[in-house]
């Protein structure tokens, strides 16, 4: 048992579903009822266990590549996005493609393809082997240009790319990472190389900016945040990176049985969040936990979010249909 009562659960806004993965959600729900079960998935739709396991109820079935993906069924493409390869050999086999990528991913495939067209050199800032930064860097296969993934200053250090005078460098970065780490390693690369086109600055994920803001402030005033989201998740795991950055002890998990009671010894106050892709009612389970052990809630109020995504062309056609 814990040695401290928690007095008080503090629970951040915003938090969880974005419009990116409300969307990709949506999606799949929509296919399954236009189309029927089965609908298969290319990677799973968010990096979140109980969402998949939620659509995997209804009939989705989720598979690492497309060649698991029966000839002729329907499939939805991944929030993450995809390299053109996969949408040649969906085509190939006569997959019927709907593509979920969230469009804010869209947008940084768009502009690498931009760039590469320039003959500008790209540099992505991003985790290597994520699955969005392999859908981005898979653009550049049919340019022939190598594309560099950077995590960090040491990488950037590593970077031995011969760039003609005239030739810019672009940076991209993924749309889920660090954004304090992401200016470090912009900083970093100016410092090596002249020329230098930096992001834009909605290229980081408005929702992923806005989380990882409330969770430095969440940590600033709490001695624990707790952080619903998997462990695949990237964004998930920012927002406890972030939270420890501030200060403050921080845990991911996917679920209230995870809580451990050594995480709280010591504890008064907890505070709550969740990543971009943890569905809101495992959140109330949480607080839901706490108050039954006599803690008080709080609200700790931050930007207020309105984006919304319209759903991709493939349903579109097929409600007409």
């Amino acid at each position: 048992m814990s040695k401290n009562k928690i007095e008080k659960i503090i629970t951040v806004s915003p938090r969880g579903f974005c419009a990116g993965v409300t969307r990709s959600i949506k999606v799949v729900e929509d296919a399954l009822e236009i189309f029927g079960a089965p609908v298969y998935i290319k990677h799973a739709i968010v990096h979140n266990k109980t969402v998949i396991s939620d659509l995997e109820k209804k009939g989705a079935i989720i598979v690492d590549a497309v060649e698991e993906i029966p000839e002729s069924a329907v499939a939805v493409f991944s929030a993450h996005g995809s390299p053109p390869e996969h949408f040649q050999e969906a085509e190939k086999r006569n997959i019927k493609v709907i593509d979920a990528t969230c469009p804010l991913v869209t947008k940084v495939h768009f502009e690498i393809i931009s760039a590469l067209k320039k003959g500008q050199q790209p540099v992505y800032i991003g985790h290597q082997g994520h699955v969005e930064a392999e859908g981005v860097i898979g653009e550049a296969k049919k340019y022939g240009v190598e594309i560099p993934v950077v995590e960090n200053e040491d990488d950037v250090e590593k970077l031995n790319m011969e760039l003609s005078k005239e030739q810019e460098l672009v940076i991209l970065a993924q749309t889920t990472f660090n954004v304090g780490k992401i200016k470090k390693v912009i900083e970093a690369i100016k410092k090596k190389y002249s020329q230098v086109i930096e992001p834009a600055e909605q290229d980081i994920c408005y929702a992923t900016t806005n989380r990882q803001e409330a969770i430095a402030k969440l940590a600033q005033q709490t001695d624990l945040v707790l952080v619903v989201g998997s462990k695949e998740s990237s964004n998930s795991n920012r927002l406890v990176e972030v939270a420890r950055e501030n200060g403050a002890e921080a845990q991911l998990l996917d679920t209230v049985e995870e809580i451990q009671d050594d995480w709280l010894n010591g504890k008064k106050i907890v505070g709550l969040s969740a990543g971009a892709s943890a569905p809101e009612y495992k959140v109330q389970e949480i607080v839901e936990y706490f108050l039954a052990k006599g803690a008080k809630q709080e609200t700790l109020e931050g930007i207020r979010e309105d984006m919304y995504f319209s759903e991709p062309v493939e349903l579109k056609k097929a409600r007409k249909r």
